[in-house]
């Protein structure tokens, strides 16, 4: 039997894909970004209405925010102005600095990144003991140049404005060796709590990074995950693949 080289690419392809269990969330209506770790999942919707999810309810939180953000650093999140607060007993606290997006998903510590796409971190004694103005919030910028930023238990990805993915070794005190160049293009990305990570393209393609361990934080290559839309955000936590389509549909996954 002759095989072309169209049906040998089906075939490549298909090998690298990994099929999900995808169901549409709808008691929640207009997502623009969702986040979740630790057991807990945040969103915001198009009118940067915060929610937290209890059950399979999505309680309302106060404030305005185009970004929010939960991990082991707490619950972070930016508003339209860029203005950084923690979520401090049941209330929003502002926190020093200005960043477009963040990240709660390290060690106890935030990165984020600003306008001008310069990456910044935050350390892990600052993230945890912040509880209000008067509490102190070095922000260490770091290198590059990123428009989005997460981190897990074996480093920190991030890409670029031209959909370039990078790694960074970062420790709790913001320390590191630079970014890393990882074959692909995201438009975002985002890192699991169990240091899985998954990201969407430009066209709205999801993919999850493959072999990721703590000796190979980098992992060995990247596998799309078929989706029944075009999809714009994604978030990974405790087997659950949470994605908000460009139509602002929100799925949740299971493998």
């Amino acid at each position: 039997m002759r095989v072309t080289a169209a049906v040998l690419l089906v075939l490549c392809l298909l090998a690298v894909s990994h099929a999900w269990d995808c169901r549409e969330i709808v008691n929640i209506k207009n997502l623009m970004q969702i986040d979740a770790g630790l057991g807990q999942v945040v969103a915001t919707d198009t009118s940067q209405i915060p929610y937290y999810l209890v059950g399979d309810k999505w309680i309302r939180l106060p404030g305005s925010l185009k970004h929010i953000t939960v991990g082991p650093a707490g619950i972070w999140g930016v508003n339209k102005a860029d203005s950084i607060y923690k979520y401090v007993a049941g209330n929003w606290v502002q926190a020093a600095g200005l960043l477009k997006q963040l990240d709660a998903g390290g060690e106890q510590f935030i990165v984020g990144a600003n306008m001008d796409d310069t990456p910044f971190c935050l350390t892990r004694g600052a993230t945890v003991g912040y509880k209000g103005p008067d509490s102190p919030l070095p922000w260490t910028g770091l290198p590059g140049a990123v428009k989005y930023y997460s981190c897990g238990p074996f480093g920190c990805w991030a890409v670029n404005k031209n959909d370039d993915i990078f790694l960074m070794s970062l420790n709790q005190d913001c320390q590191n060796k630079g970014w890393s160049h990882i074959d692909g293009k995201l438009s975002m990305i985002e890192v699991a709590t169990d240091g899985s990570v998954f990201g969407v393209n430009s066209a709205g393609s999801v993919f999850t990074r493959d072999g990721i361990t703590a000796s190979k934080p980098e992992g060995t290559g990247w596998s799309n995950i078929p989706m029944s839309m075009r999809m714009s955000h994604v978030t990974y936590d405790l087997g659950r693949l949470w994605v908000v389509s460009k139509s602002a549909v929100t799925m949740v996954c299971t493998p």
